[in-house]
């Protein structure tokens, strides 16, 4: 009776063996009238942990918007007219060409509307912009009862190298994005909108030669507006761009002085 029922057991556990040999290890050991069944189950606990992982998980998306990175641009002084006629107030006609306007912005976020193909773009950067005077205009630094507006008198003894008005501000945009293909790299895109700032300092730096290789940096208002607001435009691909903007507001107080708005244009290369 003992040896039926060790008969079949080893039936049993041999056709078990049978049937699990495709996904175990078995190795099999006969001492006398006993076999001795060894199965590797190892297989089985790494089937288990695979199982355990989900296996169509759905990962967030990051929606690739064209803001961070750094715009390299010009800015020219635009009257209400949009030309550089400012009449008695000729120091505001500015030197567009060294008039410079670097943009470093550092921080972006999109959100869909249409997918990656349509969405709002906000962010944060700052704007380091430089205003250049022409024929040796100086501007003047305001005590508080004399009013905010620019004031400049024409220094004619002395030729200056270096002449700008220099201010940075803290800004965040609010753009609406068309991309033309999911992958950022290879997307055309345009966007449109508005771009806030404040201003975080400001400072007055002029150069003159007159032997001493002279060099002057005064802190001050200089009748610039605390906050901007500029109309923008965006366009390019890839990595590469164009952008240009136009100041919604004038870039001094109008107290005294006629209308000076900023119009400025540049590249830009994004990151």
């Amino acid at each position: 009776m003992k040896k039926t029922a060790i008969v079949l057991c080893m039936v049993s556990l041999h056709a078990f063996s049978q049937k699990e040999e495709t996904k175990r290890d078995t190795t099999r050991m006969n001492m006398g009238k006993v076999e001795i069944i060894l199965i590797d189950h190892s297989d089985e606990a790494e089937m288990d942990t695979i199982d355990a992982a989900p296996g169509d998980s759905k990962e967030d998306k990051e929606f690739e918007a064209h803001w961070a990175g750094l715009d390299m641009g010009f800015l020219m002084l635009m009257n209400d007219q949009f030309n550089q006629d400012f009449g008695t107030s000729d120091y505001l006609k500015n030197d567009i060409g060294k008039s410079m306007v670097w943009n470093l912005n550092v921080f972006e976020h999109k959100f869909p509307i249409a997918k990656e193909y349509l969405g709002i773009t906000t962010g944060l950067g700052f704007s380091f912009t430089q205003v250049a005077f022409r024929n040796n205009y100086v501007p003047t630094v305001q005590i508080a009862d004399e009013g905010a507006d620019l004031v400049a008198y024409q220094d004619t003894l002395l030729n200056y190298t270096k002449n700008k008005l220099k201010a940075t501000y803290l800004t965040v945009p609010l753009l609406l994005e068309f991309n033309s293909n999911a992958d950022a790299d290879k997307s055309f895109y345009v966007a449109a909108g508005i771009v806030g700032g404040v201003k975080i300092a400001s400072r007055y730096k002029r150069a003159y030669d007159d032997g001493k290789n002279v060099v002057s940096v005064q802190k001050g208002q200089f009748g610039l507006q605390t906050f901007r607001l500029d109309g923008t435009v965006r366009i390019g691909y890839g990595s590469w761009g164009a952008f240009a903007s136009y100041g919604l507001l004038p870039l001094f107080y109008t107290t005294n002085n006629p209308q000076a708005n900023p119009l400025i244009f540049g590249l830009t290369l994004n990151f």
